[in-house]
């Protein structure tokens, strides 16, 4: 059996004692597994590359989207990993399409270890910083950040789509409802604020895929989508051909399988990576890391 390692945040939302132990009975029906768990933040980028340097052949992040962005940022080998879904959402496994519940999830990631039947696929990175699936400036990243501001439950879990959805209500009303022109997508124009996406959904809300970038695909470089401006009046109609992908519908730039984006702020602007905060930046540069890692589906 080869050796594998399971990168478990037992603070996430999915995760479980119960569910934990079916995940490994799944898992060790085809690997030799060790269990490590995280404890803090960037702790699942330091248990990546332990596993990695340690000679693991295999590995698997039970955890939420938060946790495999630090898991890939770790992997500096090329160790072939899979995903389980653990958090609220957890777009990456489920875009790639495994189920939603981990332990099925399990049992699919270790018929695939068995028959090593892996994905290449692209990364994307952010001023240095790997992203698998989504980052953006403005609207979405502000957002991020008024979810983390509202902290963990008691139990350790953080809120869920609601919160998001409210959060980024609350940044347009912020803005009494407008959003002008804030930024320079090199090369093409001005925009509101921007969506980058590695591959399709962009996110999920409960069950509901997202699109935002809908020919994005995890084989090819990197799509985006950038509003010009939102106004009051157009507000509704605007974010609903957003989120069914109807991107080509009104004043958005758009760019698709792009090997380099750069965008220049007017004034520090928030930026996240796969729904984790990356402050304020007067400008990113996002990368496409073609053919860059191996997923087990």
């Amino acid at each position: 059996m080869q050796a594998a390692v399971l990168v478990v945040n037992p603070f996430a939302s999915r995760v479980s004692e119960e569910k934990l132990a079916a995940v490994e009975v799944a898992l060790r029906r085809v690997v030799d597994l060790t269990v490590v768990r995280t404890e803090r933040a960037m702790h699942a980028s330091e248990l990546v590359s332990d596993a990695c340097r340690g000679g693991s052949e295999a590995l698997i992040v039970y955890s939420g989207d938060g946790g495999y962005n630090e898991a890939l940022n770790g992997l500096h080998a090329d160790v072939p990993i899979g995903f389980l879904p653990g958090g609220g959402t957890s777009v990456l496994p489920r875009a790639l399409g495994l189920p939603l519940d981990p332990v099925d999830a399990a049992h699919q990631l270790a018929e695939a270890i068995e028959q090593n039947r892996t994905r290449r696929i692209t990364l994307g990175r952010v001023n240095g910083r790997r992203f698998a699936f989504s980052a953006g400036i403005g609207l979405d990243a502000a957002a991020v950040r008024r979810v983390d501001e509202l902290g963990r439950r008691d139990d350790g879990k953080r809120p869920g789509d609601l919160a998001f959805a409210l959060a980024v209500v609350r940044v347009i009303a912020a803005n009494r409802g407008r959003l002008d022109p804030s930024l320079e997508v090199k090369g093409v124009g001005r925009a509101a604020f921007a969506f980058v996406a590695n591959g399709s959904p962009y996110t999920y809300a409960k069950r509901i895929p997202l699109a935002i970038a809908p020919e994005a695909q995890f084989e090819l470089g990197l799509d985006f989508v950038a509003p010009m401006h939102l106004k009051r009046l157009s507000l509704l109609p605007r974010a609903v051909a957003l989120l069914t992908g109807r991107v080509r519908n009104g004043p958005v730039l758009y760019g698709h399988d792009l090997d380099v984006l750069e965008l220049v702020c007017d004034r520090p602007m928030p930026l996240h990576a796969d729904g984790e905060d990356l402050g304020d930046v007067e400008s990113a540069t996002f990368e496409a890391e073609r053919s860059a890692v191996s997923v087990f589906v």
